[in-house]
């Protein structure tokens, strides 16, 4: 009996202590994996901007890189510029060569050619691993790296590889028996100082690789600065995958993945790993409190979960809330324990143009900026992505997180001040569908471009809720013949209730339930205004076009209120689902060709509730 009370204290105790100290999920919002979107709420005014898009048929496009398995971003902001590097193989996942990729950026929204950070890395010859009877001919390391970059204190940035070895497809390069990981400086003009290893594997040292140690550089502040990064041991802690499994370095040795960190207000430090296992610690990561978890109420599969403070002082976590990687998700915490609610950062999946081995649909593994690694400016949190393993997106998050507004909206471009005049406005801005500020013959519009013909571009609106409005906008379209756009009213799980389009054929069309029907022609280079009138209770609608008597309609699925519209250059996706096959071995036809480019200007938008 004694036994049991004591089992059952120690039980009650260790449940108001996880209750107390863990982090965790309170919210009641969950994905719905059946939409790319998850039926999750948009978070107002974030903009994702693709910074790389593969291209293996023209690699003049792409600064001379043909590579088509691309992934595991990671970013820093230093000395006024945004950095982000990325692995790459030809192909497939840990399938040699491999190589680390570096691209810059001042403003976060153009971005430089791929530049090589680290190079494919020769295996020497007759090397084997234990317990394996595969032996090294005549092929490369393949990078793998848990961690990006390190700013030290006396200011030099360091960039941070590490290069494993997969003697066959299916080969683990992170199970202790790589090389080792390699540093190099990124000096202020963005050039790149030599390369060196930081740390070997135990079957190699100085006498065996091809690139010194990096106490041989003659650059003493170079030497400081890595020294530095050795001695904390929460950058130590992120290399445990990828290390010796014996490592003295790293505190907390287990079969762990991506760690990601960050401190609360009373100087401790929450741990997250992959499937949301969490910890905290009280000595700057050195030792940990409790043993891993779950994070209570968080979903996460085998994917990267991102946490950070923001500038207003509370939290958020970054990541996918499904079994699969999608949708890209957002929480927020008050205190960096609590999170309370479930957000839309992504909801968007391209077409994978290109198969390969373990490549994954979706945004996935998410990075953003460590504590240390800078402060773009602005009330902002910067992360960066992968989607499908094939192309680098990153994203802008406006702080305080926010889903909801409450002023009507009345965006004249012409009349908003540059850089802000897409502040209200959430944006999906591929690199061949870009959306942006234009200005021509002295009007400047919000534009949307595209020549891609596997993506699109998407410019939303978040407005305060109603379900009687009224919207008026302009659309002028460069081109009759080619080409679509959609602008739809959506309420605040992405459900539309009605849809106007311009179609390829000069048609301005709005969704009749399962047909469209025809409102007006259109001319290439006219101007189209709209007045929309819609209540949702009666689910009836009117438009007009360029002052031309109410068209009345009737909205083709319910909402109860209008949350955002939607412009977007490109029907419906909803490839792929949950039971989509794992691998897509094969890959798109004209993968890396161009569309004929279609152009939508629009000039002014409004938004009004109805009485």
């Amino acid at each position: 009996m004694k036994y049991l009370f004591t089992y059952i204290l120690c039980s009650v105790l260790m449940a108001a202590f996880a209750q107390q100290d863990t982090a965790r999920y309170i919210g009641k919002t969950l994905s719905n994996i059946d939409y790319h979107h998850g039926q999750l709420t948009p978070v107002a005014g974030v903009h994702n901007i693709q910074v790389f898009r593969a291209n293996r048929e023209h690699p003049e496009w792409v600064g001379g890189m043909n590579w088509t398995y691309n992934h595991q971003p990671m970013l820093c902001y230093w000395n006024n510029t945004f950095y982000l590097h990325f692995l790459s193989n030809p192909v497939g996942e840990h399938i040699a060569p491999g190589a680390t990729w570096l691209l810059s950026s001042k403003d976060g929204y153009n971005w430089s050619e791929p530049v090589s950070l680290f190079p494919a890395y020769r295996i020497p010859d007759g090397f084997k691993k234990k317990e394996d009877t595969a032996v090294a001919r005549n092929i490369d390391a393949v990078m793998h790296q848990r961690m990006g970059f390190y700013v030290a204190k006396n200011n030099k940035l360091l960039a941070l590889g590490y290069y494993g070895i997969a003697l066959y497809p299916k080969d683990d390069p992170n199970d202790g028996n790589g090389i080792g990981r390699v540093v190099r400086e990124i000096k202020p003009d963005g050039s790149l100082g030599p390369i060196y290893f930081i740390r070997y594997n135990h079957d190699f040292n100085e006498k065996n690789t091809s690139y010194p140690f990096y106490k041989k550089s003659k650059d003493k502040v170079f030497v400081a600065a890595c020294d530095e990064l050795l001695s904390q041991p929460l950058q130590m802690q992120q290399w445990v995958e990828e290390a010796d499994k014996n490592d003295p370095l790293i505190p907390l040795k287990k079969e762990l993945k991506a760690f990601s960190y960050y401190h609360l207000s009373n100087g401790n430090v929450i741990g997250f790993w992959k499937n949301a296992l969490t910890s905290m610690s009280a000595d700057g990561g050195k030792t940990w409190l409790y043993s891993l978890l779950r994070a209570p109420g968080f979903v996460n599969s085998n994917a990267k979960i991102w946490g950070q403070k923001t500038a207003d002082g509370k939290y958020i976590t970054v990541y996918n809330p499904s079994e699969f990687r999608w949708p890209l998700a957002l929480s927020v915490s008050d205190d960096g324990l609590k999170y309370k609610n479930l957000l839309l950062v992504n909801g968007e999946i391209t077409s994978m143009r290109y198969g390969g081995n373990y490549k994954s649909y979706g945004p996935q593994y998410v990075r953003g900026i460590q504590e240390m690694n800078g402060n773009p400016p602005g009330n902002t949190a910067w992360v960066s992505y992968s989607v499908n393993k094939e192309d680098m997106w990153v994203a802008k998050i406006p702080v305080p997180v926010k889903s909801t507004v409450d002023k009507e909206a009345d965006d004249q471009f012409s009349l908003l001040k540059d850089g802000e005049a897409l502040n209200s406005w959430n944006i999906y801005s591929p690199l061949w569908a870009p959306v942006s500020i234009v200005k021509e013959n002295g009007q400047k519009y919000l534009s949307l471009k595209d020549f891609d013909p596997f993506d699109y571009a998407k410019a939303e609106r978040i407005v305060p809720e109603a379900g009687k409005v009224k919207i008026e906008f302009s659309i002028t379209p460069k081109q009759a013949a080619n080409g679509r756009l959609d602008i739809e009213m959506q309420d605040a799980k992405n459900t539309p209730c009605l849809r106007i389009s311009f179609d390829a054929e000069g048609n301005i069309l709005t969704k009749a339930g399962y047909r469209n029907k025809t409102l007006s022609k259109y001319e290439a280079g006219k101007k189209y205004d709209f007045v929309i009138e819609l209540n949702t209770e009666t689910r009836l609608y009117t438009v007009s076009i360029n002052g031309s008597r109410p068209n009345n309609n009737i909205i083709f699925a319910p909402i109860h209120k209008v949350h955002h519209i939607s412009f977007r250059t490109g029907g419906v996706r909803r490839f792929p689902d949950a039971d989509t096959p794992t691998d897509q071995n094969y890959d798109l036809p004209h993968a890396g060709e161009k569309d004929k480019e279609a152009v939508y200007n629009i000039s002014y938008f409004k938004y009004s509730k109805l009485l």
